[in-house]
């Protein structure tokens, strides 16, 4: 992730005051299959990966199923991911228990906020199923991750830091 570290390093600059805090920042790869781990959380300091996670895109960017994102979509309604930066919200408790809401920062995200795209857990992503059919299955558009992992994300990836969603090799 070297690639998106440095488009992330960039963004931190371009936000600015957007982002108040800048010790740790979430990185997620969607070049990679939802298969493999491609949520890293990211000490910026030092560049050390503190977290590699696994986390479901959205169904709309990624109709047939295939386990690898197709398209990236902002529009209301398409239940896809949308790339780019995203600034960390607050905490609630919703259907998916605690969760985070993340705001984008940028025209390719800027709805988020609006489609209540968040961070929370899932049975729909695991370990097990990523073994066992090699990829998990999809959000409608949220940073989806295990339940098993959800409790590190909120506690190293909290309000005020950066969320950085693209494709490495775009």
């Amino acid at each position: 992730m070297p690639t998106l570290l440095a488009r992330a390093r960039s963004a931190l600059l371009t936000h600015g005051a957007r982002v108040p805090y800048r010790d740790r920042i979430g990185l997620v790869d969607f070049s990679a299959a939802s298969g493999v781990p491609r949520f890293q959380i990211v000490d910026i300091g030092n560049g050390r990966v503190l977290a590699d996670l696994l986390v479901a895109h959205g169904r709309g960017s990624d109709p047939a199923n295939t386990g690898v994102l197709q398209r990236f979509s902002n529009r209301p309604g398409s239940n896809a991911s949308s790339g780019g930066s995203f600034v960390i919200g607050d905490t609630y408790i919703g259907k998916y228990g605690r969760s985070r809401r993340v705001l984008g920062l940028e025209p390719q995200n800027d709805q988020a906020l609006a489609r209540a795209i968040v961070i929370h857990s899932a049975d729909y992503v695991s370990e097990g199923m990523a073994r066992s059919s090699g990829r998990v299955g999809r959000s409608l558009g949220c940073f989806t991750v295990s339940h098993d992992d959800i409790g590190d994300v909120l506690a190293l990836l909290g309000p005020g830091r950066l969320l950085l969603a693209e494709r490495s090799n775009a």
